[in-house]
């Protein structure tokens, strides 16, 4: 090959490069701006100390970043790249996982669970009615969340102001000592089967499994305990193969060991006062650590699978995933808040009441949403590292979603002005 015909398809590739990445508009740049300065002002008089927000579409990221301080006590800056746990968000990602496993041939939603667990999980008012793993990623299989999970799953990380600790009010749930940890099967079969130690008659409710929504942490974490059954590997490791790894989720784990502590913020009581760092023994309903960078991956994968162009699963998987599962006769009291995600229920993936989608979370310290417009496509992140106050933190909340409403259909229209 001559030198001439090299330089000629060298030539031809840098224009191809060029031609498939077009700057955005001045327009579009400016519109970012305003959004930064705007939520800037918020972060100054918010009641929280934090917080990241992500806009997308199913073609790209419109827009990320953090606002405030990620640590009081050094002076750290909340950024793109600060993380946390999401709280119930990760159950999303639960949902993922079951519908890769069934792609995988490791199991059906519709089968029972008996049918990959060596003891024996049921409801002892109706035991001629087995559970299956759909009603598990749907709310409906009875197993409720009773005080046992509420006292038991959540662990504080040391034993430095141990006494003192154990003593922080987090609502209807409690701190436990690091000594009382236990794997999650053994909480599970502690709490669920007959003969565990923890077992008490409302662990399941007075309705025939399939039939009646109750959301539940436990039935969640059984789900991916019934994944490590079916596939043979941990959920969490499945997880970073089959989720986090593809998406370059690089900042992302399910413990506090599994990241990067540099960047972790801590979670505020008040804007005063940090939580002591805690882990929770059923970790998949809730404890996946990210940044806002990361959960913008995501959920620009979740709404290109909404669109059938997702990479993580088939076209098929993500319509189930998408699919609203139940019916009004499923629900006792259905929320019609717009952005309710308890008004229906796909694959662990909530719906409000105008059929978009999403889900909400919250832990002690923090709050969180990844929320889905169906019509325009978009996609929006938000968390905070600071408990919840109704009054103050509320009219913060309206202030930032109704921003971040304005501006994802701005920066979506000029994303889509460029293409």
């Amino acid at each position: 090959m001559t030198k001439k015909i090299v330089l000629a398809i060298l030539v031809i590739q840098i224009l191809s490069c060029q031609t498939k990445k077009k700057e955005h508009s001045e327009e579009f740049i400016k519109t970012q701006n305003e959004l930064t300065e705007k939520l800037t002002k918020i972060s100054t008089q918010s009641a929280f100390n934090g917080f990241g927000v992500a806009l997308t579409n199913d073609k790209e990221v419109l827009y990320q970043n953090g606002f405030g301080l990620a640590n009081l006590e050094k002076g750290e800056k909340y950024t793109e790249n600060t993380i946390q746990n999401i709280a119930s968000v990760s159950k999303t990602f639960v949902g993922i996982a079951m519908l890769k496993a069934q792609e995988l041939g490791k199991l059906k939603l519709d089968d029972p669970i008996s049918k990959y667990l060596p003891y024996k999980i049921e409801n002892p008012k109706f035991r001629q009615t087995p559970i299956t793993i759909r009603q598990l990623v749907t709310h409906t299989s009875s197993i409720r969340d009773n005080e046992e999970y509420l006292h038991r799953a959540w662990v504080l990380e040391d034993t430095v102001n141990l006494e003192k600790n154990l003593k922080i009010d987090i609502g209807v749930c409690k701190f436990s000592a690091p000594s009382t940890a236990v794997s999650m099967e053994d909480f599970l079969i502690n709490v669920l089967t007959e003969k565990g130690k923890w077992f008490k008659p409302t662990t399941f409710n007075d309705h025939k499994p399939g039939l009646i929504f109750e959301y539940s942490n436990m039935g969640t974490t059984l789900a991916a305990l019934i994944l490590e059954k079916a596939t043979g590997e941990k959920f969490d490791e499945f997880t970073a193969k089959y989720i986090f790894q593809p998406l370059k989720m690089e900042s992302t784990g399910w413990t506090l060991r599994s990241v990067d502590m540099k960047k972790h913020s801590r979670l505020y009581i008040n804007k005063k006062t940090a939580y002591p760092f805690y882990s929770c023994i059923t970790y998949p309903d809730g404890s996946v650590i990210t940044s806002t960078k990361d959960m913008s991956k995501y959920i620009g994968e979740l709404m290109k699978g909404y669109t059938g162009n997702g990479t993580l699963l088939s076209k098929n998987s993500y319509k189930e995933l998408f699919t609203q599962q139940l019916k009004a006769e499923n629900f006792i009291d259905r929320s019609a808040s717009e952005y309710s995600d308890e008004y229906n229920i796909g694959i662990l993936m909530g719906f409000g009441s105008t059929g978009n989608f999403g889900h909400t979370g919250g832990d002690p310290g923090m709050f969180s949403v990844i929320w889905f417009d169906k019509n325009t496509k978009t996609g929006r992140y938000f968390i905070i590292n600071t408990d919840w106050d109704d009054k103050n933190s509320g009219k913060s909340q309206k202030e930032i979603y109704d921003l971040l409403d304005e501006y994802s259909i701005k920066l979506n229209k000029l994303s889509k002005e460029e293409k």
